[in-house]
């Protein structure tokens, strides 16, 4: 179990590491950035799928249970996840250092397009400096980062575990036929 972890757990990091690498240019917090990272990661995570596929076929000698499944799956998106976080972690300190400034003038920016109040657009200016200072700290910013592809890889999980779970089949013998 723990080769096919290991090996579909950093195929599917990789990939979304490189994907996230790939969408530099679009990371401004807009719709469209969101977008583009949340498809980037369910096309990594796809890797879930058949890494349990690959623990049911040529280790469980083709049965595994839910919780067998679900086992692998959530492994492979803790190690997918973790290179998620350590990815983010050098283009924010690295590559992007202005990503919240940005990130928070566009928050700012679309809630005034909305009509919101004065004493809104106030509030959200407060609560996005608030964000930007807790975001400055290397423990909370990695936190926050993973509970971004967390609940993709778990739903994926999920599916995957309900869609491969097999029991295996008594056989009857003759005698009992």
């Amino acid at each position: 179990m723990k080769k096919i972890v290991l090996t579909f757990g950093l195929i599917s990091g990789v990939l979304i590491s490189l994907m996230m690498m790939a969408s530099i240019p679009f990371m401004d917090g807009s719709d469209k950035s969101m977008v583009i990272g949340y498809t980037t990661m369910v096309l990594s995570f796809l890797l879930v799928y058949f890494g349990i596929r690959s623990y049911r076929d040529n280790v469980a000698r083709g049965s595994v249970s839910f919780g067998r499944a679900f086992s692998v799956g959530i492994l492979i998106t803790l190690i997918s996840s973790a290179c998620y976080v350590a990815t983010w972690e050098v283009i924010y300190y690295k590559i992007k250092p202005d990503f919240m400034e940005v990130y928070a003038k566009r928050g700012v920016e679309k809630l005034k397009a909305s009509g919101a109040t004065e004493a809104q657009v106030q509030a959200k200016e407060k609560e996005m400096r608030r964000f930007q200072e807790m975001y400055k700290n290397p423990l909370i910013n990695a936190a926050i980062t993973f509970i971004e592809p967390f609940p993709v890889g778990l739903i994926m999980t999920l599916v995957s575990a309900g869609i491969l779970r097999r029991r295996r089949r008594e056989v009857l013998s003759p005698s009992l036929a």
